[in-house]
């Protein structure tokens, strides 16, 4: 006996000195003992497959001893322990029958027994809360399974949705522009139809301008260095003009007068029409108060300028009166020609060559009156003064 004792100790130590730096084929850990070689693998090896503890319980997989806790928490591994457990409980039940074990007093029951019935409570609940969390699990791996089907319907749709969303902005930017444009027409037609409600198809155009004081700001600081007026005929199927006025003047007459022009603009009837246009133009600016100190003044055209010869584009090159009135008296605080922070011109377009004193009268006349009336009340006037004359050259001469 002492012989193969000797044989055995002399056959490890012969191993640990012959086969040093032993490697374990799993995870490749190297070891220098035969002794700490084995109990790495029986032990602590992580990677090495090993049986479940359960195995004589229905538990049959092998699992990389790394994993083991992820497994103790599988369905399988949760069943297997139920099933050990029960048969435990099983067991005990059947060991107390056939030991006669009394169960209807505490007094025969040792400390050991009652400890007993204490675990074998506690095993029950938790056999119980076992197969509640078997049957949660159960339920949660069928509505993850469910979720997975939803989220893969999902992502199938999801290029298609992306793609309707791109052709719903594309509409949605081309709606916004079609709105824009809609919206730059309808200030246009707003503005045509606010001028067509003003027209005049009698030479003649009162021109009522508002935000005096806005549009001085604007001309003085050039965000808007003039204005024009709506456009007015001289008949139904006449001449269409309009006037332009620099409320900050224009050329030399910049920051010392407001600059007033008029303009020949290109009208359907054009062609039927006498050109060089050669009618005498007068501007009024109003006097608001009883006294009518209006500011009258005439230009007569030059028909070599291009000014007023058959317009080719929409509007001829302005021409007019640059020194029409002093700023110095507009910008004074209470004038008779703004108020209310407004203003009227009048545009004449003389076509019957009124003489220049008969204008005063001309233009004080009620703007309100219908053109026939106006009409027929300047010529009694000019009946009147030519009267008036004759009856001058009739008298004697004084001695």
């Amino acid at each position: 006996m002492g012989a193969v004792v000797f044989l055995l100790i002399f056959e490890v130590n012969h191993l640990d000195e012959s086969h040093p730096n032993l490697t374990c084929e799993y995870c490749g850990e190297q070891f220098n003992s035969t002794n700490n070689f084995n109990e790495h693998k029986v032990s602590t090896c992580q990677k090495i497959s090993v049986e479940c503890l359960l195995k004589d319980f229905g538990c049959n997989e092998r699992i990389i001893r790394a994993n083991m806790k992820e497994h103790y928490m599988t369905e399988q591994h949760q069943k297997s322990l139920s099933k050990c457990i029960r048969q435990f409980l099983s067991h005990d039940s059947d060991r107390r029958i056939d030991t006669g074990c009394p169960r209807t007093t505490t007094e025969s029951y040792n400390p050991d027994t009652i400890q007993f019935e204490e675990l074998h409570g506690a095993l029950n609940i938790l056999v119980g809360g076992i197969e509640a969390l078997a049957n949660d699990a159960q339920r949660l791996s069928n509505e993850s399974l469910q979720a997975q089907v939803t989220l893969q319907t999902l992502e199938e749709q999801l290029p298609g949705l992306k793609l309707s969303m791109e052709e719903s902005n594309g509409f949605l930017q081309g709606v916004n522009c079609n709105l824009d444009i809609l919206k730059q027409d309808f200030t246009s037609l707003q503005e045509k139809v606010n001028d067509l409600q003003c027209v005049s198809y009698d030479g003649t155009f009162i021109w009522k301008i508002t935000n005096v004081k806005e549009k001085m700001m604007d001309a003085q600081s050039e965000r808007q260095t003039s204005i024009y007026s709506p456009p007015f005929y001289s008949s139904p199927n006449g001449y269409k003009m309009r006037a332009r006025l620099y409320l900050n003047g224009d050329g030399n007459a910049r920051r010392t007068h407001m600059s007033m022009f008029f303009v020949l603009m290109r009208s359907v009837n054009d062609q039927i029409l006498k050109f060089p246009f050669n009618y005498k133009v007068t501007f009024c600016l109003y006097d608001r108060t009883p006294a009518q100190r209006h500011i009258i003044d005439s230009f007569r055209p030059d028909i070599k300028s291009s000014s007023f010869q058959r317009p080719r584009t929409d509007m001829n090159i302005a021409s007019g009166i640059p020194k029409f009135f002093p700023l110095e008296m507009i910008q004074q605080e209470g004038n008779p020609y703004v108020r209310d922070d407004t203003m009227f011109i009048k545009i004449l377009v003389d076509f019957g060559d009124t003489p220049k004193t008969l204008l005063p009268y001309v233009l004080s006349l009620n703007p309100g009156l219908p053109t026939h009336v106006q009409q027929t009340l300047i010529k009694r006037e000019v009946e009147r003064r030519e009267q008036q004359q004759s009856d001058k050259q009739l008298q004697p001469p004084k001695e």
